[in-house]
Parts: structure tokens; sequence; C-alpha cells
């Protein structure tokens, strides 16, 4: 069984995937492919910006990196709940639906996470991811 860290960076990965699935249906129209844009910067960011918060010199940085991930995570929300609001792409999609909870639920790990390190700042060196 692999460890959180990994667990939550596949997670991440399949969310981006999810994005990437959306882009046929959103990019249709001027709207549709601006608010893609913005979602898929934003879900990938996250992603990536896990990746790094891995390899954090510090546990400063390991914070400050987590605290990206929450923020592109909570934009890309934003975005997803635009959409449904929208109706770009019907509420029923499993592919949105999929996004719209995933998205809640890292947010949710990620800001404990933070919370977590941030409770650790001074008592040990290394992060526990």
């Amino acid at each position: 069984m692999g460890s959180f860290s990994d667990n939550m960076s596949n997670r991440l990965i399949v969310f981006g995937v999810n994005i990437i699935k959306l882009e046929k249906q959103l990019c249709k129209t001027y709207s549709g492919r601006h608010i893609y844009g913005q979602l898929f910067r934003a879900g990938s960011s996250a992603a990536a910006n896990y990746e790094e918060a891995r390899a954090g010199e510090s546990r400063a940085d390991f914070i400050h990196k987590m605290q990206i991930v929450l923020k592109e995570l909570r934009e890309s929300h934003f975005w997803i709940k635009l959409i449904i609001a929208s109706k770009l792409i019907s509420s029923e999609d499993e592919v949105l639906k999929f996004l719209f909870n995933e998205s809640i639920e890292l947010t949710n790990i990620t800001a404990k996470s933070v919370v977590t390190a941030k409770s650790k700042v001074g008592k040990d060196s290394k992060p526990d991811v």
C-alpha cells in the first residue's frame, strides 16, 4: 500500500486528468475556453506544487508550497462551480460531479495538512510528507 503522500499525488494527477476530459465540451465558446484555461492552469498547478512541497527544503518551504496547492484547489473549485452555475456542462455529467466532489475533498485534506505542519513548526525540521 502506498504512502499518504503517494496517494495524494495520485489523486491530484487523476484530478488533472479529469479536468483535461472537459476540454472538448468547454472549448466550444469563448467563455468556455476562458474558463477551461483557468481551470486547467489551477488544477494542474495544484499537482505540480504538491510535488514541489514533497521535496520542500524546510518545513517553512513545505508550508509555503502547500498553501499554494490549497490556493490552486480553491480556485479550481470556483471554476467548477462557475461551470455548473452557467450550465456550460450539465451538472449531471459524471466527470464534472467527480471534479466537484474531489475538489472539496482535496481542499479539505490540504488545509488540514497545512494546519498540521504549522502546528509542528519548531518541533522538528522535516515535514511528514
